[in-house]
């Protein structure tokens, strides 16, 4: 069992930065790819990034990519997402998520374990 609770969302200019933390409870953390997804409002909850449980192997949505970077700290038992460049179209409740898969899972159904979000807002 792994419990997960995100922090760092906030309201943030177009083309600030804002960095999300994931912590994790459990022994295990070092041995599940964790992902974060977004979900905006009337819209389905989306892939964002994922990092394998290594931290070597990386996958990032074209959306985001050049823009955010994932990161792991297995002796913290937390995952991060930095952004940077935000834009009025990332804002959404931002989601972390762990996954027992092999590699960087990028599809909901992957993921066991899910945190209740963050809201981030991007003001135009």
């Amino acid at each position: 069992q792994v419990q997960l609770v995100e922090s760092g969302g906030g309201l943030v200019q177009a083309g600030g930065s804002l960095r999300l933390s994931c912590a994790a409870s459990g022994r295990t953390f070092g041995t599940y790819a964790m992902g974060w997804f977004r979900q905006a409002p009337g819209k389905e909850r989306e892939f964002v990034v994922a990092v394998s449980w290594s931290g070597a192997e990386t996958y990032y949505a074209d959306s985001v990519k050049g823009r955010f970077t994932i990161s792991r700290d297995n002796a913290k038992n937390t995952a991060y997402l930095q952004m940077n460049s935000l834009k009025p179209e990332d804002t959404a409740v931002y989601y972390c998520a762990a996954s027992t898969r092999i590699g960087v899972p990028r599809i909901i159904a992957d993921y066991k374990y899910w945190g209740r979000g963050t809201q981030v807002t991007v003001s135009g």
